[in-house]
């Protein structure tokens, strides 16, 4: 398993270079209590959260609808508001498909608050993968349940061709400034 670096942070860094790749995931979990399932995962509020019922390992699973390059997965807990349900050791692993998961990284955590950001970078290169899944294999005071209240993949951001060869960029030089008006 290779180590990844984790940081806990108040807020996740805007990169110019990276786009979050929620509109080529879709996202499953593996259980839920009635109306904290994977819509208040993914609703952008930190006030609403995802509350597993089931056995360990809890799991949430990403999807993509094609091979995609993972920079980073990015989870937010809050020890000081859900304590026991709070994740103490997560992994992750991917792959093409649920039957060949590798373990890339894991990590255990104390107390966290913020954003549980996990470098998927190995060696400056993205991770390239079809499914990724974040496990939760402990919570703290040895909770049953898990409280996760976000997550958010992000990949590389490819500059998008707009037409024929040209990249946004080569609409910017001084040629084409001289069409940019309409009158």
């Amino acid at each position: 398993m290779e180590a990844s670096s984790v940081v806990v942070a108040s807020s996740i860094e805007e990169d110019p270079f990276e786009r979050e790749l929620d509109s080529e995931a879709v996202f499953t979990i593996s259980s839920a209590k009635p109306g904290n399932g994977v819509e208040q995962l993914r609703d952008n509020n930190l006030d609403t959260y995802w509350q597993s019922d089931g056995s360990f390992p809890h799991k949430i699973n990403v999807q993509f609808l094609r091979k995609v390059e993972v920079t980073k997965v990015c989870l937010f807990l809050n020890y000081g508001v859900d304590e026991s349900y709070t994740p103490k050791k997560l992994a992750i692993s991917a792959g093409s498909c649920p039957h060949d998961l590798i373990d890339v990284t894991s990590t255990e955590l104390q107390e966290p608050s913020g954003w549980v950001i996990f470098d998927m970078s190995q060696d400056e290169q993205p991770f390239r993968c079809h499914y990724l899944q974040v496990k939760i294999l402990s919570m703290h005071q040895n909770g049953k349940d898990t409280h996760i209240r976000q997550i958010k993949v992000y990949g590389r951001r490819l500059s998008q061709r707009v037409m024929a060869d040209l990249n946004h960029e080569d609409f910017k030089t001084v040629e084409m400034a001289q069409f940019c008006v309409l009158r």
